[in-house]
């Protein structure tokens, strides 16, 4: 009782403006604005040209709450291993800048806003991936499978690859070939990103008992499997240029880049099994680069001629 009272007087305690950055902070911007990224995009391919201002804003301004509340209630279940993990020690949940009890109110808040946002400003297919995508990211990825398997990563990845279908549904209320091989390249690419995380913070995952491949598995093995999702990735990134018709702006972006992305996990594998200093994090970056000139291209293509 009196934890709870302390609890209760310390958040009171914390300015407007530190309160309102705690709650960003509980949305993961970075992940958000990463979803976010693939979703305009699609929207556009959907339409084959520009859709209409309106949709595209009151789509991303859904996805992202629904994306802020799945990061939000992934802070509430994990803030027992993120007091002892070094690259989360400055989490809202962790600092006291929140409360628990704020941060699953704001979490169910979102869900339920966006929810009927999407339904409203969209359509029953595009609301119900968003939920979709949420339960997922809560249910099977941070309560069941982050703890238990280093295959969480894989598996629990499919909650980041909703956005594309989320997008392409707003625009079309159905799904087809495009999207869901989009979904396949967001859901190849995923181990590759976030891996080479792992290795950065092997001693990190492992303080705690998260099993992530980093930490159960060798910086060769971890590089031999990064390589083989990024082969995945690019092969899966071509099959969109006869299944959407795409043009020459995203063939030779999506061959150029694949190329150079290949390149940079070769490079981190030929240092780990000749046990040299590896650089994880120069893959990590490169990984967002990769996703966000492909999608860019993809965003581009239907609007030229050619």
């Amino acid at each position: 009782m009196k934890a709870a009272v302390e609890e209760r007087v310390g958040t009171e305690q914390i300015g407007f403006r530190r309160k309102a950055k705690a709650y960003v902070a509980l949305t993961k911007p970075r992940v958000m604005e990463l979803l976010l990224v693939t979703t305009i995009p699609v929207m556009i391919l959907a339409e084959g040209g520009l859709p209409h201002w309106w949709l595209i804003l009151a789509t991303v301004f859904g996805g992202a709450m629904s994306a802020g509340s799945a990061a939000a209630f992934n802070m509430y279940i994990d803030r027992d291993i993120d007091k002892v993990m070094k690259r989360t020690k400055n989490r809202p949940l962790v600092t006291g800048e929140l409360s628990p009890h704020e941060a699953l109110v704001f979490a169910w808040t979102l869900a339920i806003v966006s929810t009927v946002w999407l339904l409203a400003a969209t359509n029953l297919l595009a609301a119900s991936l968003s939920v979709a995508a949420i339960a997922f990211y809560v249910f099977v990825y941070t309560l069941w499978l982050k703890r238990r398997t280093s295959q969480n990563i894989i598996w629990g990845g499919i909650a980041g690859c909703f956005p594309v279908l989320i997008g392409w549904a707003a625009v079309t209320n159905s799904l087809s070939w495009a999207p869901v091989i989009l979904f396949g390249v967001v859901f190849l690419w995923t181990p590759p990103h976030y891996w080479p995380l792992s290795m950065k913070y092997r001693e990190d995952y492992k303080s705690v008992g998260v099993p992530m491949l980093g930490v159960v598995r060798g910086r060769a093995q971890v590089g031999l499997q990064v390589i083989l999702y990024t082969w995945a990735t690019v092969a899966c990134s071509l099959l969109l240029i006869p299944a959407a018709g795409m043009g020459v702006v995203y063939t030779v972006t999506a061959v150029a880049v694949g190329i150079w992305f290949i390149y940079e996990t070769h490079r981190l594998y030929n240092l780990a099994i000749r046990h040299e200093a590896v650089s994880p994090m120069r893959v990590f970056h490169g990984s967002i680069s990769y996703l966000t000139v492909l999608f860019l291209a993809i965003a581009i293509d239907p609007l030229l001629p050619f």
